[in-house]
């Protein structure tokens, strides 16, 4: 099974292949709106910024699994990453990311970054970097600014 093999669900609720994204370096983060880290919004912008034109993609998943930090609907969601951020990057239905009902792309993510975080997204803004074969080629702590990651993601466009 490969990365391209998963189908999600857009912001809007329309099935979407992972296979669209075939080909580009992917920044996949789980986000929040109401989350201390919710500012990471406006780096994750800029970073889809300064490289779509190289091939990166931002994809953006909420999840309300952190205490209950992402509490709107996706049309909520859409507007306040619109209205407060620009939020251009593609975004997608709230999902989760642990547990039985843990998003399958997420599952997959999990499965195939290795370092010490383990199995478990322990909280928002987990950022996984995929690259252009789609292989996962490393996994950051919320903690860690979209801005810090300009070196790894130039290594891969």
């Amino acid at each position: 099974m490969s990365i391209y093999d998963i189908k999600v669900k857009d912001i809007d609720g329309n099935e979407i292949s992972m296979s669209k994204y075939k080909g580009k370096t992917l920044l996949i983060v789980n986000v929040a709106s109401k989350c201390g880290f919710t500012s990471q919004y406006e780096g994750l912008e800029k970073l889809y910024e300064i490289y779509k034109d190289q091939g990166l993609e931002v994809l953006g998943f909420p999840s309300n699994e952190f205490s209950k930090q992402e509490p709107g609907n996706e049309e909520e969601i859409k507007s306040f990453c619109s209205l407060t951020y620009n939020v251009q990057f593609d975004l997608f239905s709230k999902i989760e990311v642990n547990g039985d009902k843990e998003s399958s792309l997420f599952t997959y993510l999990k499965e195939n970054s290795s370092g010490v975080f383990g199995k478990k997204i322990k909280w928002n803004f987990t950022k996984f970097l995929v690259n252009k074969d789609g292989i996962v080629v490393d996994r950051f702590a919320p903690i860690t600014k979209p801005s810090s990651l300009e070196k790894d993601i130039e290594k891969i466009l």
